[in-house]
């Protein structure tokens, strides 16, 4: 399935998924306007084995079938996406604070 992605210039790191290119008539009005303006940025093949940094590929092709739309809105601060590594979560939460067990 072919996406279009076209980026928010209102609000930081918010994405919009279309799945035609500028139908921008299959947002609410309401949504569009707190979007608006948009701006491509490119179009990708939403295929099975597609990995998305900061969504799942598979709600996206889904949303896109019923809808053709999906909304991409930033994480919230301190959440946990599944893009995040084992490491950027460690470097995230500092070093570790486990107290270090005597020996027997």
């Amino acid at each position: 399935m072919q996406a279009y992605v076209y980026k928010s210039l209102r609000k930081a790191d918010t994405y919009v998924f279309l799945s035609v290119r500028d139908d921008f008539a299959r947002l609410p009005d309401s949504l569009r306007q707190q979007l608006d303006p948009l701006q491509f940025v490119l179009d990708v093949e939403l295929t099975a084995q597609r990995k998305l940094a900061r969504a799942d590929a598979a709600t996206v092709r889904e949303n896109l079938g019923a809808r053709g739309f999906h909304i991409q809105f930033p994480p919230l601060p301190g959440a946990v996406t599944g893009a995040d590594t084992a490491a950027e979560i460690a470097a995230q939460i500092g070093p570790s604070t486990e107290a270090a067990q005597p020996d027997a």
